[in-house]
């Protein structure tokens, strides 16, 4: 029989996972807008107005983006196969390792191309991280 401290402490637990992964969700979420952005829309009026290019800039870049867009991807990816493994320790490990990628990307834009990238980046990732390790 579970006591009533028990109990809470059980909802507490299932809030902090549940927490944890709605803020992993919505870092894939960005990751696969990021991906729409660069691989397909990177040379049209949102992408243009995003990325604060001009469309001559754009034109010579649209291969370039198109892969980091990949890339992009590929974090998302990641990140929903944690959400949905079946093996908590495992998925656990997924997605403190594709936060963490999704981590230094940003990070690594920030240093190269824009301190916005740290913000809409790197940030939502580094809370998600923090969320991940309280469950």
């Amino acid at each position: 029989m579970l006591t009533s401290t028990r109990k809470l402490t059980l909802w507490g637990e299932l809030n902090l996972i549940v927490i944890a992964n709605v803020l992993v969700a919505l870092v894939a979420a960005l990751h696969a807008y990021f991906l729409v952005l660069e691989m397909f829309l990177w040379d049209k009026p949102l992408g243009l107005k995003v990325f604060r290019n001009t469309p001559e800039k754009a034109e010579i870049t649209k291969v370039l983006a198109g892969n980091q867009g990949l890339y992009n991807g590929f974090l998302a990816a990641g990140l929903i196969w944690g959400l949905v493994h079946g093996t908590p320790a495992f998925a656990f490990q997924i997605k403190a390792f594709f936060l963490l990628c999704v981590i230094v990307a940003g990070a690594y834009g920030a240093a190269t191309v824009s301190t916005r990238i740290l913000i809409v980046q790197a940030l939502p990732a580094a809370i998600a991280l923090v969320a991940l390790f309280l469950t």
